[in-house]
């Protein structure tokens, strides 16, 4: 694999998030599609899910290697999805256009959080983040 200057492989920079299998729980039609082109552009492979029901089950299922969760869905949230990928030891964020998030903060005190809109980039940027441990 030819490197540039900086030792590092250019496939590596442009594709990010190569190898990573990516769980993203969004309601919204047109967020979603836009969420799963952003992560497969930048090397994901990218599960979708509607609903919480089929994204616990695609936890059970798939093992993801980081997710990311609209918080609310509708009548319900994400919450027992963040429990279950903790419990499974998977990071997550959460992508949420809630104006308060001291209730995610409380309960989930060290995750991040990405404020709806962002630009592909840091969406990106923050998912190789979990995926590297930061």
């Amino acid at each position: 694999m030819e490197r540039d200057a900086d030792g590092y492989a250019p496939e590596a920079v442009a594709r990010p998030l190569t190898g990573a299998r990516i769980l993203v729980v969004e309601d919204d039609f047109f967020i979603s599609m836009e969420l799963e082109a952003i992560l497969s552009e930048a090397g994901g492979e990218v599960g979708l899910c509607r609903t919480v029901r089929d994204a616990l089950v695609s936890v059970e299922k798939n093992a993801p290697s980081v997710a990311v969760l609209d918080f609310r869905m509708g009548e319900e949230t994400t919450a027992r999805v963040a429990d279950r990928l903790n419990g499974r030891n998977v990071p997550f964020a959460f992508y949420t256009g809630q104006a308060e998030v001291d209730p995610l903060r409380a309960q989930w005190p060290t995750c991040k959080i990405v404020s709806k809109p962002a630009r592909p980039q840091t969406l990106v940027n923050a998912v190789a983040d979990l995926l590297l441990g930061r």
